[in-house]
Formats: C-alpha cells, structure tokens, sequence
C-alpha cells in the first residue's frame, strides 16, 4: 500500500526577529509545500521518515529516492555563527565535498520560517556561496521536517543507511565552540565521520546519539 502524504503550506511573512535578515523568494522553491510520511517522528535505529522538500532551484528532492545509498542530512542556517565557523574553520569546513565524492548524499535542511534568520531563497545562496556549501540545500519553511526529526540546532546531523534505516543523530563532533579547538576531552571525535564509517564497514555504530550544540533552529 502506498504511503500517505500529509502536504503542509508555506506561509511568507514579512516581519523580521532581531538580528534577521528578511526572507526573499526569487524562485518557486520558496512557495511549495513539503511533505512528510506519517510514519512518526524520527528515531535511531528505526527507518527514517520519507519527507519531499524543495532545492534552492524548485527542484523536488525526495528521501526515498536515495535509498541504497549513504545519505547525510544537515540542520542548516547560514546566519547562525555555529554554522558559519563549523564550516570555514571547523569540521564541516569541505567535510560534505569528501564524502559525496565518495557516494555519500548531503542534504542540508534549513527549517527557518519566512522572515527569520538565514531564511529564504537569496540568504541561502549567498551563503552557500560564502560557506563553500556546494550540496543541495532544502527549504523546509513550515517546519515539518525539522520537527519530525526532532532538529533543535544547527548545525544538528543525522546519517541515514543504505537500508533507510537511522543510525546517528547529533552533534557533528565533540567541540561545542564549532572551531574544533575546544573538544571535550581533549581530543576532537568527529561523530559523523565515525559514523560513515562504521556503515561503510557494515558495523553498528558506536555512539549513535549525542546532544546537538549549536544555534536553535528559527522555528515559526
């Protein structure tokens, strides 16, 4: 039996929080509406929930289709500062780039409301351009998917298994100061790259759950 969709509108304000940059819709992308399974909310260790979402360009990007493959899926905000260290200096900094060379998908998910910081169309771009952000990032402005995945931070990581199957949500490493200066311990863990890898050679992964550090996803 094929699954049912639940379809969630977007809905563009025009008023700003401090510190916004105000939301900009030059494409279609930023006017459809996502879609998410009514599988429930996401959990380690069970199949992740299919959900539909748009690019930057209009185009429909669909989980399903990428099973069979490794799929990395990021909380993304590009006027977070968390995320703008992670990336020029930390352990997102080209991260994405080396695995999608080797057959990994990226997506980056932004979940920010219309109006709200790192919302909107041309922010994301600009700062895809700035961040060196080359994967395909999804607008989720109602907060759907953000929501059932249970995304409080960005950036906030989780990977996906050949099979669909949720193996790790978290943290992208062990340093909360996002420059990887500062890892607890003493010692950087990047979880994520630990996490590939445990799939990659077909092994549990070891630590499948951490808490996610960041700036709060700008929810509507």
């Amino acid at each position: 039996m094929q699954t049912p969709w639940l379809f969630l509108a977007f809905a563009l304000v025009g008023c700003t929080e401090n510190g916004a940059q105000p939301a900009t819709a030059t494409s279609e992308s930023a006017n459809k509406a996502g879609a998410v399974s009514d599988s429930g909310p996401a959990e380690v260790g069970k199949p992740a929930p299919n959900f539909k979402l748009w690019d930057l360009d209009g185009k429909e990007v669909e989980l399903a289709s990428f099973k069979g493959k490794t799929v990395v899926l990021e909380w993304f905000n590009p006027g977070c500062p968390f995320v703008q260290k992670s990336h020029n200096k930390g352990s997102l900094k080209g991260y994405a780039q080396t695995v999608t060379a080797k057959g990994t998908v990226w997506l980056s998910v932004n979940s920010g409301a219309a109006g709200k910081q790192g919302a909107g169309v041309d922010v994301n771009r600009s700062g895809a351009k700035d961040l060196g952000v080359e994967n395909p990032i999804l607008l989720d402005e109602s907060g759907a998917v953000g929501k059932l995945y249970g995304a409080t931070n960005t950036p906030h990581v989780y990977v996906i298994d050949p099979a669909g199957t949720l193996v790790y949500a978290g943290a992208i490493d062990n340093s909360p100061d996002a420059e990887g200066e500062s890892p607890e311990g003493g010692k950087l863990v990047n979880y994520v790259a630990d996490a590939l890898d445990a799939v990659d050679q077909k092994k549990a992964v070891a630590v499948p759950k951490t808490k996610a550090y960041g700036c709060s996803v700008k929810y509507k």
